[in-house]
């Protein structure tokens, strides 16, 4: 393997299956007995209690409640040629089979393996890592306690229509915000963030997707939210995730965390590695829907000022989005932004050195005309995913006996920065009978 710098990894997560190399969390922390105290605590792994590992300590003792002893596996990144790859094996097991196809080995159901990452600057800061409230509400983390973060959900009182209710809406929602934010504890684990589920729970929920014989329930804005699936139809919350974009992929609103680029952190969307599945023959859409080199829009209602800071609504089309008085606009995914570049010859320069991602000078919302240089992660991998047999939970046969496995190419950043990353692996399954 070839490398530049470090990439740290924080909590490694599954979902609905076994994550083993690396070390998958199915939302254990530190617990000293075989049973995991919270299943809620980060996502929602539908997973035995006994799964998972704990996050790992670096030194003899336990990290106790000490975030700074605590160890997270460190791998170097690729390089920014083709040739100068440095990977790493995921490794899972999953508990309903996957794999095959019709002719050569045929199954009864179908599936897809989703990985991916998210990533932000490692800052370097003491106090963050000694449980210090800065920037508790961006900085990616384990956390020492296996709590689950604290949040209010949204009410009518921020949606209400009428003479002058304009700037009644916006302090409703300005004082459950800010004390969302000061509920959140350093203490406790963090992923996707606090912005993105309330983005979520404000969204709503996608009509159209099948959801057999469960009756989602209206939350409380009077309307079926994103928070509410198939799997999840009361809308239940674990940790911050947003149920609709955890069960359905690609998925059609842009994964950022945060409402305006946050050039010290610098904190991704979810990225894209693969996507591991028993139908090739969707690769192309899977491509095309994934958000890691493709614009993707959501409705905007404002620019976040202090007087009008919330920018999202309901709407997920542009017809709703205009009667709801917003604009819709196109976000971009990013690696990193490469603020150091200022200018288009010299993006376009530091573009014809990197044979790994995209770099282009660009806006990252159709709504703003200042450029930046921006990095994109290559095209999601879209390839078969390893066969298994239904209720085995075991190894499979295409990796050489071994469990069911990913060779992953881990990310160049040409920023030579080193960054805290979290990966998740998403596994997905409809019988025949829905095929």
């Amino acid at each position: 393997s070839s490398g530049i710098n470090a990439e740290y990894g924080v909590t490694y997560v599954t979902c609905d299956t076994y994550l083993h190399n690396p070390r998958g969390s199915n939302n254990r922390l530190n617990e000293r007995n075989a049973v995991r105290r919270n299943a809620n605590r980060l996502f929602d792994s539908q997973n035995n209690n006994r799964g998972g590992y704990n996050t790992g300590d670096a030194e003899d003792d336990a990290a106790n409640n000490d975030a700074k002893k605590q160890y997270s596996m460190q791998y170097y990144q690729s390089g920014p040629e083709a040739a100068a790859e440095s990977r790493m094996i995921v490794e899972w097991t999953n508990q309903h089979g996957c794999g095959g196809s019709e002719d050569s080995s045929p199954h009864k159901l179908n599936c897809d393996i989703v990985i991916q990452y998210m990533c932000q600057n490692d800052v370097a800061n003491s106090n963050i890592e000694a449980n210090d409230n800065t920037n508790k509400d961006v900085y990616l983390r384990d956390g020492t306690n296996t709590g689950t973060q604290n949040y209010q959900n949204p009410n009518r009182g921020e949606t209400r229509t009428g003479n002058n209710q304009d700037n009644n809406n916006n302090q409703a929602y300005r004082n459950r915000m800010n004390g969302n934010v000061n509920n959140l504890q350093m203490a406790r684990g963090y992923q996707e963030s606090l912005i993105w589920y309330d983005m979520c729970k404000y969204r709503e929920a996608n009509g159209g997707l099948f959801t057999a014989d469960q009756r989602l329930n209206n939350g409380n804005l009077g309307y079926k939210d994103a928070s509410r699936t198939r799997q999840n139809p009361n809308g239940q919350r674990r940790g911050f995730e947003c149920p609709e974009e955890r069960d359905y992929y690609p998925y059609w609103f842009p994964t950022l965390m945060t409402q305006s680029y946050d050039t010290t952190h610098q904190t991704t969307p979810w990225i894209d590695m693969a996507y591991l599945t028993s139908n090739t023959s969707r690769c192309d859409v899977i491509k095309k829907g994934s958000f890691n080199q493709n614009g993707i829009p959501r409705c905007v209602l404002d620019k976040g000022t202090t007087d009008r800071p919330r920018t999202y609504g309901k709407s997920i089309t542009q017809a709703a989005c205009t009667a709801e008085g917003g604009t819709w606009v196109t976000f971009h995914s990013y690696l990193e932004i490469l603020t150091g570049i200022t200018t288009e010859a010299a993006c376009n320069a530091k573009a014809a050195t990197d044979k790994r991602n995209k770099i282009s000078w660009m806006s990252l919302r159709s709504d703003e005309t200042a450029k930046k240089c921006v990095v994109q992660a290559p095209e999601v991998d879209c390839t078969t995913a390893p066969w298994t047999r239904v209720n085995h939970n075991g190894n499979s046969p295409d990796s050489q006996g071994n469990a069911s496995r990913y060779d992953a190419v881990l990310p160049y950043f040409p920023s030579d920065d080193k960054k805290r990353c979290v990966m998740r692996l998403r596994y997905n399954i409809s019988t025949d009978d829905y095929d």
